[in-house]
């Protein structure tokens, strides 16, 4: 038997504030109608808002709209499709499936058309009913993809196609406002489509004018596309970027509507006509300031374009790592609760194995024995230590061993409650820097936006060379070392060699997601040791529940001056080799994983000379306590490839080692001066 407890957190106000905008507009949303009383809009809201907090008040903000602005006929059918849009949404939360744009907008519509067919069906006349079920589903589909952005934004910013539509939506609902027989809403959804089309230009213009035509033609129940026409060709000349800036705009727009309506025969062409024309002079009326003054940009210098364009693309790149870093925090399996059964189990171990009475208790009276562990637990959990009142008196009164079996009780469960501490501690120290990493992450974003395009500076051909070997344990079929090298765009070469724990396909996985996003955050500009430490943190975070570890051997190195730096975390030795003459660089810190911050990399600074060699291998290649072999085999050799160097290594390991591990080499080579060639 399990107990538990409900606890009423306190809602943050920021969670509540955007509670209630979900609330009020789908209210707002629901006066925004179709002739024949659908409410798409609202539909789409309550998909858009997604599960939680969130979708329920939006449904709760439609059920209100609905009792508001729905006859009781529409509402039945509204309400239903809503909650089944919410309870799709609930039940595929944190699926891939939930995840992918179009599923909410398609399943909202699918819904809403399921539940309308119904009504449809049983209709007097269902072919009549059935376009407009069909044009109020698409709605639903349409609203949900155009309101998800704009309701759970990847970034800071709103989309600006979210607010468009959702502008446009809401004036839908105020259509049916006229004063003198001029519509209000269409009125100002005039403006809005000027100043879009002004800002955006032609093509945004003239999609935002049809899709806005459309609605408005299902709203009035036209059916001829009057609005479609009018609006579309008045957005593609609005923003044409005619000569004479805003006023000619203006007129354009205005014209544009008159052209439409002249061929129309339909009472809505007049009130149109003043429609656009109210519109055209609220446009012409707003302050020029709200576009931006004047437009004229003044060019940049070449040298700033090029600074902009490069801190750009390594912002990028390390906001990539940072969410990459994120992603492979989120698949780490979530830490598990121990069974408290295991207190009594370990302490019975201690007490009752020697017991006179322990067939007795733990074989024919085995259910009594578990039902009085069973009913004294919750005591035990909330106490915090056991007393014998805890346990029922047939139990109390057949242990003749009760004080001892308490006391290795009350050991067992603080060791207990101190793991379970420790997991709920570490759970939440886990989600805090994924948190942390993903707001980085954005924020990295968020500031490449405004710089410039990236310029990316041609740079001469590579001085080094690369020679790399691999080859798994005996008996596997996949190595589990991975071996990484790459030239930054500053000139700076570096080598990655990780060495997953283990061997097969699950170090090999661990292993190439090291160097994976250590090769983002040095491809980002990141410094190598401050790269590390990030990584040794969220490596720690993300291996405690599983105890794995990976070794980390990291060699930089600037081919114009040959400064080289090794980066050691729990690595083999590695080698420079410069022609006769072999030193060997160690490091004492411990793999990636086992410590968390701080933890350092061993860093050892040398200078690389021309026709020089560094040699970086895995514990499996050679063991580090007796690699002589290895050092006369480098002290000896006089070719100058290091690919053919790498596989004289891993020869002579595999005859000596028999592959008791994987193998992984890399061997980079500075040529003498004019002696470089293509890699």
């Amino acid at each position: 038997m399990r107990y538990g407890q409900i606890t009423l957190r306190r809602q943050p106000p920021a969670c509540l504030l955007s509670w209630g905008i979900r609330f009020f507009l789908a209210a707002a949303l629901t006066a925004s109608q179709l002739p024949d009383g659908h409410a798409p809009f609202a539909l789409g809201c309550i998909a858009a808002a997604g599960p939680g907090g969130g979708g329920i008040a939006a449904l709760a903000g439609a059920g209100v709209g609905a009792l508001l602005f729905l006859d009781f006929g529409d509402a039945l059918p509204f309400l239903a499709a809503g909650i089944l849009i919410l309870t799709a949404s609930s039940t595929f939360r944190g699926t891939a499936l939930w995840n992918r744009p179009l599923f909410m907008p398609l399943t909202s519509a699918a819904l809403f058309a399921a539940v309308g067919g119904i009504y449809v069906i049983q209709s007097l006349a269902p072919m009549e009913h059935l376009p407009p079920y069909i044009a109020a589903a698409a709605l639903t589909g349409t609203s949900a993809w155009f309101l998800r952005p704009l309701l759970r934004p990847a970034g800071d910013r709103p989309a600006p196609e979210g607010l468009l539509f959702l502008a446009a939506a809401l004036l839908a609902a105020v259509s049916d406002i006229t004063v003198s027989g001029v519509s209000v809403g269409r009125a100002l959804l005039c403006l809005l489509l000027a100043c879009t089309a002004y800002e955006k230009g032609s093509t945004v213009g003239a999609a935002a004018g049809l899709g806005a035509g459309l609605t408005a033609d299902l709203c009035a129940g036209t059916g001829g596309g009057l609005f479609a026409a009018a609006y579309g060709l008045g957005g593609l000349l609005a923003g044409s970027r005619l000569p004479g800036g805003r006023a000619a705009a203006g007129v354009a727009f205005f014209v544009s509507s008159l052209a439409a309506l002249l061929p129309a025969q339909t009472p809505l062409a007049e009130p149109l006509l003043l429609e656009s024309s109210i519109g055209t002079a609220l446009f012409l009326l707003l302050p020029g300031r709200l576009f931006g003054g004047k437009r004229v940009r003044r060019a940049e210098s070449a040298e700033a374009a090029v600074t902009g364009g490069r801190l750009k693309e390594q912002l990028n790149r390390a906001a990539a790592a940072l969410r990459d870093l994120y992603d492979s925090m989120g698949r780490t399996p979530p830490s598990t609760d121990e069974n408290p059964a295991i207190v009594f189990d370990r302490a019975a171990e201690r007490v009752c194995r020697g017991c006179a009475l322990c067939d007795l208790c733990w074989q024919k009276e085995y259910t009594g024995t578990f039902n009085a562990f069973n009913d004294a637990t919750p005591y035990l959990l909330e106490r915090g230590r056991a007393l014998p009142k805890d346990f029922p008196a047939y139990f109390t009164g057949r242990c003749i061993h009760l004080p001892d079996f308490l006391t290795a009780i009350n050991g067992e469960l603080s060791a207990f409650l101190l793991r379970r501490q420790y997991r709920r501690q570490l759970e939440e120290t886990r989600r805090s820097a994924k948190g942390q990493y993903a707001q980085l992450s954005e924020l990295l974003t968020a500031t490449a936006a405004g710089l410039g395009e990236a310029v990316t500076a041609a740079g001469d051909a590579p001085p080094c060379q690369v020679g790399a070997a691999l080859r798994p344990r005996e008996g596997e079929t996949v190595c589990g070392d991975t071996v990484v090298s790459f030239r930054r765009e500053d000139g700076l070469w570096c080598l990655l060699l990780a060495d997953g724990m283990g061997s097969g396909e699950s170090a090999r996985k661990e292993s190439s997601l090291i160097c994976r996003l250590l090769r983002q955050f040095l491809e980002a500009g990141v410094e190598p040791e401050a790269a590390l430490k990030t990584l040794n943190s969220a490596m720690a975070l993300r291996g405690a529940e599983t105890g794995s570890f990976t070794t980390i051997d990291l060699c930089t190195c600037d081919g114009a001056t040959g400064e080289t730096a090794f980066y050691k975390f729990g690595a083999a030795p590695s080698y420079l080799k410069k022609g006769g003459v072999v030193r060997r660089i160690t490091g004492t810190a411990l793999p990636a994983g086992l410590r968390g911050t701080p933890a350092a990399p061993d860093v050892t600074r040398v200078n690389l000379d021309p026709g020089g060699f560094a040699v970086m291998i895995s514990d499996g290649v050679a063991d580090p306590g007796r690699d002589e072999w290895l050092q006369d085999l480098l002290a000896g050799w006089e070719g100058e490839d290091p690919q053919t160097l790498a596989g004289l290594i891993l020869s002579e390991s595999i005859r000596r080692e028999r592959l008791q591990d994987d193998c992984g080499i890399q061997v980079l080579y500075r040529p003498r001066a004019g002696g470089a060639k293509k890699v």
